[in-house]
């Protein structure tokens, strides 16, 4: 792992899907021409369905009113972003012997494992499966993109999230996956900024970087060009 110096950490609150996709867009461009650091977003979405570049439309079993439906340039099947889910979209440049996605999958796994090892939940992989799991439930999902060695996309964690939306899907594509949530595996409340807290400290932690600092959310979407923010149609099924 190459020593990395400070991570920047975005708390967004509630963002819309595709302004999360634009904002990705810009920061990946300013990260690439080296006119920012290293960030980490953490964000909740309203009710959307998304799907992988190369993602099986079948796997979407039932749409829902109201709910719609992208097709993104990540890697991965079918997933459900909705309130009560943390999302973490890490900015990152990898480079030398960091250029390795397999290992980079690996520690975002390890980021949530950390995490919600904090809240007294005891999670884990899976052979020849991507995410995080409680057993033989699900927990967290991955599904990441790469831009000349610049991240995007990421991870979500299920924190209290309406677990019967993915009902209306195959998550990930695995039949028969049973989807967990912190709420579920604790019995007690739990608030999406208090996990995003320990998230932080796990990513410090497993990507190995000095300190974190809080990024301003202002500034960043200063990059956003607003005229552009309506929905570019050719993400939608």
């Amino acid at each position: 792992m190459n020593a990395r110096g400070t991570l920047e950490v975005a708390r967004l609150g509630t963002v819309d899907y595709v302004r999360a996709l634009k904002l990705q867009d810009a920061l990946v461009a300013a990260r690439r021409d080296d006119l920012t650091g290293d960030a980490l977003l953490l964000l909740e979405h309203p009710h959307v369905f998304t799907l992988g570049r190369g993602a099986n439309e079948r796997y979407l079993l039932e749409a829902r009113p109201g709910v719609p439906v992208f097709r993104v340039s990540r890697g991965g099947e079918v997933t459900y972003h909705g309130p009560g889910q943390l999302i973490g979209y890490p900015i990152l440049k990898l480079e030398g012997s960091d250029r390795d996605v397999h290992v980079y999958l690996r520690q975002l796994e390890s980021v949530m494992i950390e995490a919600v090892a904090e809240m007294g939940i005891s999670a884990g992989r899976r052979e020849g499966l991507t995410g995080v799991w409680v057993g033989e439930r699900k927990i967290g999902s991955i599904g990441v993109g790469l831009r000349r060695w610049i991240t995007l996309h990421g991870f979500a964690l299920n924190v209290s999230t309406d677990l019967g939306y993915f009902g209306a899907m195959v998550p990930c594509g695995i039949a028969g996956v049973d989807m967990t949530s912190i709420e579920r595996e604790t019995g007690a409340r739990a608030q999406v900024d208090t996990v995003g807290i320990n998230i932080e400290h796990a990513f410090v932690s497993v990507f190995g970087y000095e300190r974190s600092i809080d990024s301003d959310p202002a500034a960043l979407w200063e990059r956003v060009d607003l005229a552009e923010m309506d929905c570019d149609p050719q993400l939608r099924i």
